[in-house]
């Protein structure tokens, strides 16, 4: 994982109705995918138990005791991965994995999804059904800074299941990488207040492109600021999971 600057501290909440937030001199669209990515691949992150992450790292994969039946969240914010784990230290997440996919993948999964809440003025029975088709779920929560403090903008969390969980395993995935220890090199500088040392630590996460058609899927904001399909602008329609 490369440097990356951290945004300057000073945020400006962005008004009711508005797409976007001001963070310093910055406009941060409220809801924008970022992520580390290549040409042909992006990373996303999940914590499991040393049981689970062991072998998925010596494969390379994800293997047994894995449980490919379940719906399996993965996240490309590292913070907000952070956020979720405690900095790997919750029961079961004392394992942060670094999970670099194919970008045909990531995006078969968006092209795929149903947002997990319906927003204002949705037919809600064309939305439940959507809903019970799809193999993978979409949620905004709210990303997170340095001391896991929630930002004024949003953070794609993605859940696979059936058909979507079978192709993650065994045909975006490749290679599976154990970050715990950067993990708790950066919480050790965060405790002892060398705020630059952490921020040095942090993944270079940068905006993914979104074609139009997936901006739609998901209800990212659109590039001009206007509103989705799903809802009215700037609406909080997901849940931290």
């Amino acid at each position: 994982m490369g440097p990356v600057a951290e945004p300057v501290a000073r945020i400006t909440r962005c008004p009711a109705g508005s797409r976007w937030t001001t963070l310093g001199p910055m406009n941060v669209p409220y809801r924008q995918v970022r992520a580390v990515h290549t040409d042909d691949s992006i990373t996303v992150y999940q914590a499991y138990s040393p049981a689970v992450a062991g072998p998925a790292v010596a494969a390379q994969r994800f293997v047994p005791p894995f449980k490919r039946e379940r719906m399996t969240w993965i996240k490309p914010s590292f913070l907000w991965m952070m956020y979720r784990c405690g900095w790997a230290t919750k029961p079961d997440q004392e394992r942060v994995l670094a999970v670099e996919i194919t970008r045909e993948g990531f995006e078969w999964a968006l092209a795929h999804s149903c947002l997990s809440h319906a927003g204002p003025g949705v037919d809600r029975a064309a939305w439940a059904g959507r809903l019970r088709r799809s193999p993978v779920r979409v949620q905004w929560d709210p990303e997170r800074d340095l001391r896991l403090n929630a930002l004024p903008y949003r953070s794609i969390q993605i859940g696979l299941s059936r058909e979507a969980v079978g192709r993650y395993l065994d045909e975006w995935t490749l290679s599976v990488t154990d970050i715990t220890p950067r993990v708790h090199e950066i919480h050790a500088a965060l405790r002892e207040h060398d705020r630059d040392r952490a921020t040095a630590l942090l993944p270079a996460e940068r905006p993914y492109p979104l074609s139009p058609e997936l901006v739609l899927a998901v209800d990212a904001t659109p590039a001009d600021g206007g509103s989705g399909p799903y809802g009215a602008p700037g609406t909080d329609r997901a849940a931290t999971g």
